[in-house]
């Protein structure tokens, strides 16, 4: 029986690893992330946006490792803020930011903010390299919420404790994995992406 095709994940966040690979289950991939290569790189994140971010971690790991490599970069875009956090939602504290730091300091710059300007989208780009370094795939896909005026919940990670989904009235910290499996803008992306990964599988290039 030939093996089955695999795919690492551009990330050490095991948070995030879970998700991405509960959400390309479909497509029936070994999945591995890169805390399983000890030899992966690391990849400076010094694009001006989610996809020249997403295609720098998935090409540049690619290439290194000689494996297909899924990159992603995500974050979140607040309307008040003039779209930050932006690239830099992960470390948006600083160097050393921990979600915690992140959402008390999104928390104070929005203080003060009225609930009907507190509007904000989580963003999402995927990229696909093959062993080369070339891109294959790529998708991205957005999810609009607004920002809560103190955390709710705990599950998830990143900014999903303030990050309120409107039609449900909840933050993602509240609904839970399967609300979120269904309605993040990494969830959508996923969707998008599927298709074009089964592609590359069913003609035997993965």
């Amino acid at each position: 029986m030939p093996p089955r095709p695999s795919v690492i994940l551009g990330t050490h966040n095991r948070k995030k690893g879970l998700e991405l690979a509960e959400l390309l289950g479909p497509a029936d991939v070994e999945v591995a992330t890169l805390a399983d290569f000890p030899n992966a790189i690391d990849v400076a994140e010094d694009g001006r946006t989610f996809a020249e971010n997403a295609r720098l971690k998935a090409t540049r790991q690619a290439e290194h490792l000689g494996r297909w490599v899924l990159g992603e970069d995500s974050g979140l875009l607040v309307d008040a803020l003039d779209g930050a956090p932006g690239v830099f939602s992960a470390r948006f504290s600083g160097p050393d930011a921990t979600d915690a730091s992140n959402n008390e300091l999104l928390l104070e710059k929005l203080a003060g903010v009225p609930r009907e300007r507190r509007t904000a989208a989580y963003v999402c780009h995927m990229t696909l390299a093959d062993p080369a370094g070339q891109v294959r795939a790529e998708s991205e896909a957005r999810c609009r919420g607004r920002i809560l005026t103190q955390p709710g919940g705990t599950y998830g990670f990143g900014y999903d404790p303030l990050f309120e989904v409107i039609e449900y009235h909840r933050s993602f910290g509240e609904l839970g994995p399967l609300v979120k499996a269904a309605l993040s803008h990494r969830a959508r992306a996923a969707r998008l992406l599927l298709p074009k990964l089964v592609a590359l599988i069913g003609a035997g290039e993965l």
